[in-house]
């Protein structure tokens, strides 16, 4: 029995202490793989993964073999790929820092008080419902960006200052046909139209439909770099359709906007809600009445 307990404990001792610290470090490594992995496979980075691991395959078969010329090659133009690699990844690699400096970390914490109470009402969503099919029966065009936890200041900036109240006529005429205001999107903040004819980043996804124009592209791409919703009217068919995460719904009538709009935007407003910043406040004022 002393011979089992002494080869258990001389076993143990190969293996390092782990700590608190450790573990955090491993959730926090395997969180940032699980969202590099998620990125490549909503881009097209995952067909140019897919090239590079055929070549990696090629390369392990090469070293087995003994292919003594064929690694000699492959040695002399890793320098070169790099540098090749970094130019065609691009234009993914820019999204994936806007999408980084979308993200508001004031708002984690909700420092703003503006980010607590500035919540989409249901007075507004209505508004929005109205608007978009109102304008689906004669076919105006239209793209209205809603904010949510991701800033989109520098949309706001591309855009003309509008400060308004959200309302289904004032939409309504923004868009309509040969108005200064009706070509870009409208950015709305809360219950706040801010600005109009914003330009949005077009999508480089290639999976989407080619039936699809400029005004779909732009809703997929503001959606693919922030957490933003975003309302489409189509000008050719009339569809109203959502863009969100990436991707494109389309819904079949006012009720179900109206569904969809309340469920996601009552989130965000739980979720700003119940930050870090807010229970810290809560439970000062609880000391303070005791």
């Amino acid at each position: 029995m002393n011979i089992i307990t002494r080869l258990m404990r001389d076993g143990l001792s190969y293996f390092p202490h782990i700590d608190v610290l450790n573990i955090i470090e491993i959730l926090i490594i395997a969180y940032i793989v699980y969202e590099i992995m998620t990125w490549i496979t909503k881009t097209r980075a995952w067909t140019l993964l897919k090239g590079l691991l055929i070549i990696l395959g090629f390369t392990i078969i090469a070293y087995i073999l003994h292919f003594d010329v064929i690694l000699w090659i492959l040695g002399r133009i890793a320098t070169i790929a790099v540098t090749a690699l970094i130019i065609i990844f691009a234009p993914e690699l820019r999204k994936a820092l806007e999408q980084l400096g979308n993200k508001n970390l004031m708002k984690i914490f909700a420092f703003d008080n503006k980010a607590i109470t500035d919540d989409v009402g249901e007075s507004t969503i209505e508004e929005l419902v109205n608007a978009a099919f109102t304008m689906s029966k004669p076919k105006t065009g239209a793209l209205i960006v809603i904010e949510r936890k991701d800033s989109l200041v520098n949309i706001e900036k591309t855009g003309i200052l509008i400060n308004g109240i959200v309302s289904s006529q004032l939409l309504i005429n923004i868009f309509e046909h040969n108005t200064p205001l009706h070509d870009g999107a409208v950015l709305i903040r809360g219950n706040t139209i801010v600005s109009a004819t914003c330009y949005l980043p077009l999508s480089e996804n290639m999976r989407i439909s080619k039936d699809l124009g400029t005004r779909h592209r732009a809703a997929i791409g503001i959606s693919e770099v922030s957490d933003s919703i975003t309302i489409v009217v189509s000008e050719e068919t009339g569809r109203v359709s959502v863009a969100l995460g990436g991707n494109l719904i389309k819904v079949n009538d006012s009720e179900e906007l109206r569904k969809e709009l309340s469920v996601l935007l009552e989130d965000t407003a739980e979720e700003k809600k119940s930050s870090l910043w807010s229970k810290l406040l809560k439970g000062r004022g609880n000391e303070k009445d005791k």
